[in-house]
């Protein structure tokens, strides 16, 4: 079975939109795990309310103040299925998004398979990033990150979550997942399907790619944990600097919070 994992905070606003993709799937055979990290609006009432009428299992985990990265790890100890399917609170999927993902699995499932990724497209089906020839490869998150300049939509093998939980920092909320999802690549293989979406997307203001100056001075440590581990994984000379202003900038945080 296929776990959606969605972490939500505050989102009474967006969730019905996602919830009705939800009961749009033309395969149902998948759970909905959602982890609220401590909403005050009318999130909860409208989650009880999905979990009574959906024709597919709907869990609600209670995390307060986790985090996005908190709740994930929460979201992936309680998931059950044994692919997990990460899915925004803001977002939403298409029709075909889990027969989609079904379907890929049974063609190129293996033991040494740990990912699927897919395109993301804006509500107007306009695909996020560059559009490349249509085929599969196997490439690294990172690899993909860089050829593709968009978000995308992962599909990851639970064990390999499980191995490779968001570290906890004191103090902080964030690391960027791309720290995670790369160590997920070092240790198997994941297909990229260069131009099938199977997710719908939209930038808020209080999302965190608005916000990333702010996510960055609050999380450094966070943050420099990525930045150095990503020197070392960039092939373009221009992509190392730039990563390493990055790290300089997190050290100059962490030295601002030390004294504040």
């Amino acid at each position: 079975m296929i776990t959606v994992l969605t972490s939500t905070l505050n989102r009474s606003h967006t969730l019905p939109r996602l919830f009705e993709s939800l009961c749009n799937q033309g395969y149902k055979h998948f759970e909905w795990v959602v982890v609220d990290g401590g909403s005050t609006d009318d999130s909860l009432a409208l989650l009880a309310e999905f979990k009574e009428f959906a024709s597919f299992p709907v869990r609600v985990i209670h995390k307060p103040k986790s985090g996005k990265n908190g709740a994930i790890n929460a979201g992936v100890l309680a998931a059950t299925g044994d692919w997990v399917f990460i899915v925004d609170s803001d977002d939403a999927l298409t029709p075909d998004a889990i027969a989609t993902i079904e379907e890929k699995l049974r063609q190129f499932n293996s033991d040494k398979m740990v990912g699927l990724y897919f395109r993301r497209a804006y509500f107007n089906g306009k695909i996020i990033g560059k559009i490349l020839e249509d085929n599969v490869l196997r490439l690294t998150p990172a690899e993909a990150a860089d050829m593709l300049k968009g978000d995308l939509a992962y599909v990851f093998k639970r064990d390999s979550l499980l191995r490779n939980q968001f570290p906890v920092i004191s103090g902080e909320k964030f690391v960027p997942e791309l720290y995670v999802w790369n160590k997920i690549g070092d240790q198997g293989d994941i297909h990229f399907f260069l131009n099938k979406y199977i997710y719908f997307c939209e930038y808020l203001p209080d999302g965190l790619s608005f916000n990333f100056s702010t996510n960055l001075k609050r999380n450094p440590r966070g943050f420099l944990l990525f930045y150095r581990s990503q020197i070392m994984r960039e092939a373009k000379n221009m992509n190392k600097i730039k990563c390493t202003i990055r790290v300089v900038q997190c050290y100059f945080y962490i030295l601002l919070k030390m004294v504040e």
